[in-house]
Parts: structure tokens; C-alpha cells; sequence
């Protein structure tokens, strides 16, 4: 005879696992078959070459034949190689006054964008376009209006009295005059930020004006707030990008003058393609990344500080 439940106990429920119907299966096949493609692609091209470099970075490779283990002497030879502080330093620079630069001409571009004008999806249509065309020609652009007897700045400086200026080809200009000539492609940074700004309430912006607040007050305490997570975005695209410049400095400089424009990335290229040292590419390589996932890391950490969302949560 069963035993008897205590007055006052019930007895437990057994749930039941849900079963999926076969339309519901067949969804999720499918859903998963869709994914496919990119998760072999990631797998294939992303994830696979990445641990083949952090092999690499650890032997004697020079792209062909088999590959010596050395264990870590890449990287003592790496921190010993006055080019690579060279390079890091150059690249450092380029991005930390890159970056700012950029998300200000950006912003700039996107809040006059905003205005209710005439002709404003042309002015924006415009802007873009730079974007959208080929970075080699952007360069070769650049190139000609950077060039020091017949290029357009020079010229007009000539035109005013100003001796002309060797843009490219100074060691101590030449970096500035790459971080003008990124500005020329802000487009993608600029309509991010437009749509940012679609999305301020204009409720909060008619209360501020009512209130007795300027143009410039509500900007600052009521815009850049609200659009300071895609501040914060544009920020973080903004340094992984710069820290992987190659084809400016490829194109325009090779590096030059005297290394002062010779980019992190650009150094790995000459080590693994020109000098044939695979394995030390690899090693450059994974510095650089960790270097990336920190500098991100520390974005993230101080984000919280200045960092607005209405939810009320930190980026994390």
C-alpha cells in the first residue's frame, strides 16, 4: 500500500519537457543552416588564421618550407627592435589624435545634416561618397593635393604669399598631414551620428529652449548626453581602425621620411612579405591585437563615466 502523504503536503508536480513540433524544428534547422555560411566563414578565415599566426609567432617561418620552433625568441627580438617602438609610437600618435579629430569633423558634419534645409539629402549624399570610394584612390587624391610643386594646397599658398609646404615628405608634418587627409572619409561616423541625432527627443529640446537654454546649452546638456553611446561606438571603431592603418602610408610615404610615418601594420607587412619573416609577423600581429584589447578594455572600464543610457546600464 503507497504511503500517505502528511494532512497538508501535496505531492509534487511533474513538469513535463515541452516537446518542439516539427514545424518548430524544422525553423531552427533552417535558421541554423542561414547561419552557416558565416560561422564557416569565421571559423575558416578569422578563427583558424588567427591560431595559425599565434603558431607562427612562435617558430622560424619564412613562408616556405616547414616551420622552426623557437618558442618565445620572436618576441625577445621583437622587444629589442628599435623599429617596432618606431612604429608603435607613429601609430599611437596617428590614432589618439586621429580619432578625436575625426569624431569632431563627424559630429560636425552630422548636426549641420540635421537642419531642415534645402537640397540636405544631396549635401549628405556629398559627404558620403568619399566613403564609399576606393581608399587607393582617395590616396592617389591626396597624394596629388598634398604634392609639393603642383598640388592644389600649395598652390593656393603660393597664391597668398606662403612658401609651399613639403606635406609628405617632412618628418615633422607628415603625420599631421595623414590625419588631415583621414578626415576626407568621416562619412560612416558622420551618418551614425545623424541618425543619433534623429533619435533626441525634441520634447526635451522645446522644454530646454522654453527654459530659457541656448542653442549651444541644449547641445551640450541634452544632445551630446543622449548621443554619447554612439559617441562612445564611433570611439571605439574609431581606434581599432587607426591602430590597423596600412594603405595611406603604403600608398603615399612607404613609410617615409626617415620612418616617421611607418605604421604598426605597415612594419608587419615589410617583416612578413618583404623581409619574409612570417613567424616575427606573427608575433607583431599578436601584439598589436593585445595591445587593441586592452586600450578597448579601458574604454569600456571609464565608459561608465560619462557613458548615458536611459536604461540606466553601463556598456559592459
Amino acid at each position: 500500500m503507497a504511503d500517505a502523504l502528511p494532512l497538508g503536503a501535496t505531492s509534487p508536480v511533474q513538469t513535463k519537457r515541452p516537446r518542439w513540433s516539427r514545424k518548430v524544428k524544422a525553423d531552427n534547422i533552417a535558421g541554423y543552416l542561414f547561419l552557416a555560411p558565416w560561422i564557416i566563414g569565421f571559423l575558416a578565415f578569422i578563427v583558424g588564421p588567427m591560431l595559425a599566426s599565434g603558431y607562427l609567432s612562435l617558430t622560424k617561418y619564412s613562408g616556405f618550407g616547414d616551420a622552426k620552433w623557437v618558442g618565445f625568441q620572436n618576441y625577445d627580438k621583437i622587444f629589442q627592435d628599435d623599429l617596432f617602438y618606431t612604429s608603435l609610437y607613429n601609430t599611437t600618435y596617428f590614432a589618439f589624435l586621429g580619432v578625436p579629430a575625426q569624431l569632431l569633423v563627424a559630429l560636425l558634419l552630422a548636426v549641420l545634416l540635421n537642419m531642415k534645409v534645402r537640397y540636405v539629402n544631396v549635401f549628405r549624399t556629398v559627404y558620403y561618397i568619399p566613403t564609399v570610394t576606393p581608399a587607393v584612390a582617395n590616396v592617389f587624391l591626396w597624394v596629388w593635393i598634398f604634392n609639393f610643386d603642383f598640388g592644389l594646397i600649395n598652390s593656393l599658398l603660393r597664391l597668398v604669399g606662403v612658401s609651399p609646404v613639403n606635406w609628405l615628405w617632412d618628418p615633422q608634418i607628415v603625420k599631421p598631414a595623414l590625419i588631415l587627409m583621414s578626415l576626407w572619409s568621416v562619412g560612416q561616423q558622420m551618418v551614425i551620428f545623424l541618425a543619433a541625432l534623429q533619435g533626441v527627443s525634441e520634447e526635451l529640446l522645446e522644454a530646454a529652449s522654453i527654459d530659457g537654454a541656448s542653442n549651444f546649452r541644449r547641445f551640450i546638456r541634452i544632445t551630446v548626453p543622449l548621443i554619447s553611446p554612439v559617441i562612445f561606438l564611433n570611439l571605439i571603431i574609431g581606434i581599432i581602425n587607426l591602430f590597423q592603418t596600412f594603405t595611406v602610408a603604403f600608398i603615399a610615404t612607404k613609410g617615409g621620411p626617415i620612418n616617421s610615418s611607418l605604421f604598426y601594420v605597415l612594419y608587419i607587412y615589410r617583416k612578413g612579405f618583404e623581409s619574409f619573416s612570417m613567424g616575427y609577423a606573427s608575433g607583431l600581429a599578436w601584439i598589436l591585437f593585445m595591445i587593441i584589447l586592452v586600450i578597448t578594455a579601458i574604454q569600456f572600464y571609464f565608459a561608465q563615466n560619462w557613458v548615458y543610457y536611459e536604461s540606466g546600464e553601463a556598456p559592459s
